[in-house]
């Protein structure tokens, strides 16, 4: 990051799993990515207790996260964990980690951090994602069939998007899916942003029409 960069306002995305977190960091101005990255708090030996395990691994997240205090960040934006899973027990632990990343993302970054869905991000960041599917309808991914690989789409979305960005494989040169962390932390800054220019243009049509 050039000093020029170090102060100017930033908006830093996460997509928060127990495992893994994506962290992308963009230039407000111009929305240029400056980061794009991932962190895994792994915890050593592993707690038997779920509560204490979070508690360690946010706090690992904390350590991490103070290396973007600083830098001029403006705003976070998370991802919403998925509460439309049929694993109850996996939707429970997200929320109530997400909650633990949340106190600490106000107290090192000093904001409130704001969550959009994974739909609208999707939707927000990508509109040529959504499209006509084999009824006519327009939906998210129509122009894909059912079934798709909708992670491996947003992934070539943001490649297509950041040709700089060096991905990680495996040594059976696929794709890892931490490359997947970081595209969803990608997408959610976006989408939000997206939501927040047509919130904007609304309004403004509105006040033009009085």
């Amino acid at each position: 990051m050039r000093p020029s960069q170090k102060k100017s306002p930033k908006l830093l995305g996460l997509d928060i799993s127990t495992k893994t977190i994506g962290f992308a960091l963009f230039e407000k101005s111009d929305m240029s990515l400056l980061e794009l990255t991932h962190y895994s708090p792994i915890i050593k030996p592993r707690p038997e207790d779920l509560i204490e395990e979070l508690i360690k691994k946010a706090d690992a997240f904390s350590k991490k996260l103070t290396t973007y205090q600083g830098i001029g960040i403006e705003m976070v934006v998370i991802e919403q964990p998925l509460l439309n899973s049929n694993n109850i027990y996996t939707v429970g632990t997200l929320m109530k980690f997400n909650a633990l990343v949340s106190k600490i993302v106000y107290d090192v970054l000093g904001v409130v951090p704001k969550y959009i869905s994974t739909y609208d991000s999707r939707k927000y960041a990508y509109p040529n994602l959504y499209a006509e599917n084999v009824r006519g309808k327009k939906v998210l991914f129509g122009g894909y069939p059912k079934g798709c690989d909708k992670k491996h789409i947003i992934w070539e979305q943001v490649a297509e998007k950041e040709p700089q960005i060096t991905w990680l494989y495996t040594r059976n040169n696929t794709l890892k899916k931490e490359n997947f962390d970081m595209t969803d932390a990608y997408t959610c800054v976006l989408g939000y942003v997206n939501v927040l220019k047509e919130k904007a243009e609304k309004t403004e049509k509105e006040e033009k029409e009085k």
